[in-house]
């Protein structure tokens, strides 16, 4: 195990910046997560890291060593691609065992290690298949286990699983989450998907622009975002823009909280669809069932209100045996937990944070 340190990285492709100032540690066995969307510098970071790409400025630190200017070739990395990158005409086993035969390792040392991670990863009894003879799950188990076969002192994983359907998705994903335990071995892994980072990740740093806008454990960051950018990404909030008043932000009957010490006129509340609650008492803000969105053991309502004589959208997360009572069109009054409030200030230009509610009152 290593651990990973990058100081002041940047990265420049021409005159666009993918990544701007990074500094990140990662521990000794930790597994941590790059998550963000497209085109926000997790795969930049990574093929850094792999030796891939040579940073524009910064350094790189893989167990201590500096490795910023040392060839892929020679850094203590393995790495799992999203495309799996199997030789079609070596079996599972051959597959496996290619970089310890191009280590020129003993032959009894290499069966021995192919052995150890056919187990490991249950590939067993396909290990005398082709790529084409096994699925896109055991596929990229096969391509986890030759990453492994040589001990990397880091593991990297560029979204290993986008290219499988959901159900193999979230068995694979613990499967790798068991691997990394048992080998204890230091991984990075880059994803889009906030479930899966959440899922799989000691920690989970949040990218947005070429910038880490937030490095925390799964459990804080989905309940406490640190700028507007990992409020909006995390947990699928509702967005709306309200007024501030007397140093508080209101909606009312809904909640009322404090606003940011130095706030503009303006802000932003963010909260999760599974904190609003249907008041049963009618205490609350009166609101319109919109649209109502069957997702088995939760259901959606779309809800439809009226701030400042404007409307407002809002989404709720309603255990689905609950929301059988609610059809499209029915009145009913909303509430939420001022705790589960986020406020942000607007940008600059006055914008609305987009996703989920992204209303103006």
């Amino acid at each position: 195990m290593s651990s990973v340190d990058l100081i002041g990285v940047t990265k420049v492709f021409g005159h666009v910046p993918a990544l701007e100032d990074v500094s990140l540690q990662i521990a000794s066995g930790e597994m941590l997560a790059l998550l963000g969307p497209s085109g926000c510098g997790k795969t930049t970071l990574l093929r850094l890291v792999a030796g891939l790409e040579l940073p524009t400025a910064g350094r790189i630190r893989i167990g201590g060593d500096d490795v910023t200017a040392v060839p892929t070739r020679e850094r203590p990395i393995g790495m799992v691609f999203q495309s799996y990158a199997l030789f079609p005409n070596l079996t599972v086993r051959q597959n496996i065992a290619f970089p310890l035969e191009v280590r020129r390792r003993p032959a009894a040392e290499v069966k021995a290690r192919v052995d150890e991670l056919l187990d490991l990863v249950r590939l067993a009894s396909q290990a005398d298949r082709y790529p084409n003879q096994i699925s896109g799950g055991q596929a990229q188990r096969c391509a986890l286990a030759r990453a492994l076969a040589p001990s990397p002192a880091v593991l990297l994983l560029d979204e290993p699983l986008s290219a499988l359907d959901a159900l193999v998705r979230t068995r694979l994903r613990d499967e790798i989450r068991r691997i990394q335990q048992v080998v204890k071995t230091t991984a990075i892994y880059v994803t889009h998907d906030q479930s899966e980072a959440m899922a799989i990740a000691d920690r989970v740093a949040v990218m947005s622009h070429g910038r880490i806008e937030q490095v925390s454990r799964p459990p804080e960051l989905y309940e406490s975002p640190a700028t507007r950018f990992s409020a909006m990404f995390v947990g699928g909030r509702n967005a709306l823009e309200l007024p501030v008043v007397d140093g508080r932000v209101a909606l009312d009957g809904v909640f009322t909280v404090p606003s940011p010490a130095g706030a503009s006129e303006r802000v932003v509340a963010f909260f999760r669809p599974e904190d609003v609650e249907i008041a049963p008492n009618g205490v609350g803000r009166p609101a319109v069932v919109e649209v109502k969105i069957f997702l088995g053991a939760v259901t959606r309502l779309h809800l439809l209100t009226e701030v400042a004589g404007r409307q407002a959208r809002f989404y709720a997360d309603l255990p689905s045996r609950q929301a059988m009572a609610y059809e499209p069109g029915a009145k009913v009054t909303v509430r939420i937990d001022p705790a589960n409030v986020r406020i942000f200030s607007l940008d600059d230009d006055g914008a609305p944070a987009p996703g989920a509610g992204g209303a103006h009152a």
